[in-house]
């Protein structure tokens, strides 16, 4: 079962990989620390250089922003394992990107709508998702989330390859993506 003090571990877990600050030229979110860019930072009311911007507000904006928000609680009282995956997904590609992957991962996994029927892959965790997804675990059981788990890696590698194919700065990137962000 998942507590409140799970996710203080995922946000500990992402601010030590994301590091302090950076800025990075490729980097088209610009100045960020602890993983947290300058636009996110502003729209959460920072108005300090991003070199001081304080660890406990990273947290607090990773907490509301990355879990609460688009709903990977709700996920994690089914499935611990994919709402830590969609969390840090989340912080990389956005929280709609992750809600997707889940989305379209489950509908692929149904058998063709054998076990639930699909849900629209509107990159929203909503109770459709909810529901698909507890139906999938009830189904197939604690392998289950491992291989659903493996299914939202699989398109997030995909994603990663095409950002650093389309955009060739990317590749500063890629490799630490791969390592750190898959599996």
């Amino acid at each position: 079962m998942f507590n409140i003090h799970d996710i203080d571990r995922l946000i500990d877990k992402v601010i030590m990989l994301e590091g302090d600050f950076s800025d990075h030229p490729a980097d088209r979110g610009g100045p960020t620390r602890w993983g947290v860019t300058e636009a996110v930072a502003r729209a959460h009311g920072y108005t300090g250089d991003m070199r001081h911007f304080p660890r406990a507000q990273a947290a607090v904006i990773y907490k509301r922003k990355y879990w609460h928000r688009p709903g990977f609680d709700q996920i994690a009282r089914y499935a611990p394992d994919i709402a830590a995956e969609l969390f840090d997904t989340g912080i990389n590609m956005g929280t709609g990107t992750a809600s997707g992957f889940l989305q379209r991962a489950l509908n692929a996994l149904n058998r063709n709508g054998g076990d639930f029927p699909d849900i629209a892959v509107d990159r929203v965790i909503g109770a459709k998702t909810v529901t698909a997804l507890d139906a999938f675990l009830r189904k197939r059981g604690r392998q289950g989330e491992t291989v659903l788990l493996k299914a939202i890696e699989a398109l997030q590698g995909a994603r990663y390859i095409k950002l650093a194919e389309n955009r060739p700065a990317n590749e500063a990137f890629l490799y630490g993506w791969l390592a750190n962000r898959i599996g």
